[in-house]
């Protein structure tokens, strides 16, 4: 053990001579930290003034560090680029297994209702559909009364204009006649011989459908006042009066007023009615719509009232601006309003509803219990699916 003198405060200080280090020491006095003499090379104790500390090595770890956090970014976006596009292949990959044969055997098109022109629909079927919108043959603006003759012939009234244009049983147009073109057809029906009546004007008029031949107007003691026509199983015709009341009024095939029914509706209902559509069955029951009411009034064949059914609304069986109503041969009711043509049994009891495409302005059935029906620019023609 040798000693030295701290060359900073002259305290002793004790050391351990080493001849192949050069060691330290520090004062327990004024806690400087010495360098050791070295005897060998003649170097005296000395005060360190600083530590020389490599700090390279740490440098270069920051550096990787550093280094590592910008492209562990780059590395993360790169792999789920690689994840997305591995998952996108194998999906279709897997949509592609899993695809079934298709057959390259050439097929008929079916078109858009199908091979055998059907579309089905719930309670009732498309089996037909033509015209589109224009003033050409063929086309329509704003048809809205509709008839059909026993050959199948189907005559459409257009609501302004006067113009009828004849149509085969097909669909393809056959001819075209004017009646007034200065006053709205408010309703027309045909009968099977292919005689046409046209309500227009308070009047109902006779028309050879094939030529649009005028047969001369349905006479009537009371006066002019028909808003609509439609034709009765044995060639008559049922009409809706009303200049003073709503009245329906019952020909027969001779054109002879027969039956009046007076203050139809508003009699049953309490309310007045102005705007009525009418329709007979195969038994000679009566129906009037009142598309003030909101209703439809069945009446016997004698005339006598003897049910209501429908009311105003939104709900199934109820009725929302009424437009048209026509009979089936099973004695089905059918009402055209906002919610489609829905339908009733012969006493009232609401059965289903179709929608078809457009408003049905005007419907008629019929020899094959087929509904026809007119919605401003085309014709449709259903089958019943019940």
């Amino acid at each position: 053990m040798r000693t030295f003198d701290c060359p900073k405060c002259g305290a002793p200080i004790s050391y351990e001579p080493n001849p192949h280090t050069r060691g330290t020491a520090r004062c327990a006095y004024c806690n400087s930290q010495l360098a050791v003499p070295d005897e060998l090379h003649g170097r005296p104790a000395h005060v360190i003034s600083h530590i020389d500390i490599n700090l390279r090595p740490v440098a270069a770890s920051a550096k990787k560090w550093i280094l590592l956090l910008v492209l562990l970014p780059v590395v993360i976006m790169v792999i789920m680029i690689i994840t997305g596009v591995m998952g996108a292949l194998f999906g279709v990959i897997r949509s592609r297994s899993a695809r079934p044969a298709v057959s390259t055997r050439p097929v008929a098109d079916p078109g858009p209702y199908g091979s055998r022109g059907e579309k089905r629909s719930g309670f009732a079927s498309v089996i037909l559909k033509f015209g589109s919108e224009g003033i050409g043959p063929g086309m329509m603006t704003d048809a809205r009364s509709i008839g059909i003759d026993a050959a199948g012939h189907i005559y459409v009234g257009e609501y302004l204009g006067g113009r009828v244009q004849v149509f085969d049983p097909a669909g393809q147009f056959v001819t075209q006649w004017m009646v007034d073109p200065k006053m709205p057809l408010r309703s027309m029906t045909a009968d099977r011989k292919g005689t046409v009546y046209i309500a227009q004007r308070g009047t109902i008029t006779r028309y050879e459908g094939q030529t649009g031949k005028s047969l001369g107007q349905l006479e009537y003691s009371e006066g002019s006042g028909f808003d609509n026509v439609n034709v009765t199983p044995d060639g008559g015709l049922v009409c809706a009066w009303r200049t003073h009341r709503d009245d329906i009024v019952r020909f027969n095939p001779a054109g002879e007023a027969v039956k009046t029914i007076r203050a139809a509706i508003s009699s049953a209902s309490g309310d007045s009615e102005l705007d009525m559509r009418v329709a007979v069955d195969g038994l000679g029951n009566t129906y009037a719509l009142g598309t003030f009411n909101n209703g439809v009034f069945k009446f016997a064949p004698d005339g006598k009232f003897l049910t209501r059914f429908g009311s105003h609304g939104q709900q199934p069986g109820q009725i929302s601006a009424a437009q048209a109503i026509a009979v089936d041969g099973k004695g089905r009711v059918f009402v055209s309003d906002t919610k489609g043509v829905q339908v009733f049994a012969a006493d009232g009891r609401y059965l289903d509803v179709f929608k078809p495409e457009g408003i049905a302005f005007g419907m008629v059935f019929n020899d094959k219990n087929e509904l026809l029906i007119v919605a401003r620019n085309k014709v449709i023609k259903y089958a019943l699916n019940q």
